[in-house]
């Protein structure tokens, strides 16, 4: 195959959302977080797949299944590069960012043992970006702790 041929590697989807540019090892996180395997849909997944942009990168197709504003955000917390396409006749209709909320209840949990959110309470974190830095600053236990440090 020369470099002008391009081969598919994923299944084209007829109607649903197509989630690309995920960071790498990020799209089972993804999966959990949207309650994807709860649903009857089908779901295409592709991990490390090569990317020019992101150098690998993982990819998620739901059919027939279109993500709310709210489940966008946290795709961004785990996936902040990430792209989300809203498929209709196999054709992308709206192509939209993932941008970080402003706040990550029940999403997250944070790294410190100690933490009520760790036993009692819902995690609740404020989402702070300086300088394309994120990091998560915890309500309970007060403590901030960048993104490599939570789950």
């Amino acid at each position: 195959m020369n470099k002008d041929e391009k081969t598919l590697l994923v299944s084209a989807i007829e109607e649903g959302t197509v989630i690309d540019h995920i960071t790498q090892g990020k799209a089972l996180k993804i999966i959990s977080l949207l309650n994807i395997l709860k649903s009857d849909k089908q779901v295409t997944i592709g991990l490390n797949l090569f990317s020019q942009k992101m150098q690998r990168k993982d990819l998620i197709k739901i059919e027939n299944r279109f993500l709310t504003e709210e489940e966008v955000q946290k795709i961004a917390l785990f996936a902040p590069l990430a792209t989300i396409n809203i498929i209709r006749r196999f054709a992308i209709e709206k192509k939209m960012n993932a941008y970080l909320p402003l706040f990550a209840i029940g999403i997250l949990v944070c790294p410190n043992r100690l933490c009520i959110s760790r036993m009692d309470v819902l995690s609740h974190f404020t989402v702070e970006e300086h300088k394309s830095e994120i990091s998560f600053h915890c309500k309970y236990c007060e403590k901030t702790f960048k993104r490599e440090e939570i789950e």
